[in-house]
């Protein structure tokens, strides 16, 4: 069995003169899927269509990151 890895998707949602930065991060088992994913996302809560979502990075993130010291 695959193991299920966390991925960090980088881009931006281009929406007419205004481009929209986002990172966000989901579970799958291959990059093809996180991607698949992203786009679904997009376009359910942003109504951005395949062509106006420009991806600048996809890296494996870690699930060993250190995590925010808590006040």
């Amino acid at each position: 069995m695959s193991e299920v890895k966390r991925f960090r998707i980088t881009g931006e949602i281009k929406k007419g003169k205004t481009k929209v930065p986002f990172s966000v991060e989901f579970n799958a088992m291959k990059k093809e899927h996180a991607l698949q994913r992203l786009y679904s996302e997009m376009g359910s809560r942003h109504r951005a269509r395949r062509f106006e979502i420009k991806i600048t990075k996809i890296q494996s993130a870690r699930e060993e990151e250190p995590a925010q010291a808590k006040g």
